[in-house]
């Protein structure tokens, strides 16, 4: 798997109203990921649009540094990947593991009964919160939580 760069994940509800982001570069402010994050909602409708079985949208778009990768689910939750380009080729294969486990994630906080499906209110779960975080960070990218296999003796 090549080096991806995740500099953030944003989670978009079905009224376009942001439920996460999460910036994994201090050097950008958080109000830029919030501009993409919406810019790339009309992106994500028209691509939703023309590929129906398809939830990986692939690349939206790139500005300055930045790729937009898109990926929506069937209940029309957005899921954003913004990426600094590098001259490393990024596989679709990846970026469709990354949005699965991002996707994964989304679900088992969803599946919290105190959770409130179609609130405007921002995710604030702390759970939630390490797992995008190991997922942005690349730590749980190659073949998953390696921690939780049983060891196996010689």
């Amino acid at each position: 798997m090549a080096n991806i760069n995740i500099s953030c994940i944003a989670i978009i509800g079905k009224q376009n109203n942001p439920l996460y982001i999460k910036n994994f570069n201090p050097s950008h402010a958080d109000l830029k990921y919030h501009y993409i994050a919406h810019t790339s909602c009309d992106v994500m409708e028209e691509r939703a649009a023309m590929k129906a079985q398809d939830m990986y949208l692939g690349v939206l778009f790139s500005m300055e540094d930045l790729s937009v990768y898109g990926y929506m689910t069937n209940t029309k939750i957005k899921f954003i990947a913004v990426l600094t380009v590098h001259d490393v080729i990024i596989k679709d294969l990846d970026m469709k593991n990354i949005f699965r486990r991002i996707h994964a994630a989304y679900v088992n906080h969803a599946s919290n009964p105190f959770y409130e499906i179609d609130s405007e209110k921002m995710i604030k779960s702390k759970k939630f919160e390490q797992e995008i975080d190991a997922i942005g960070r690349g730590r749980a990218l190659e073949g998953g939580n390696r921690n939780s296999l049983p060891a196996t003796a010689p």
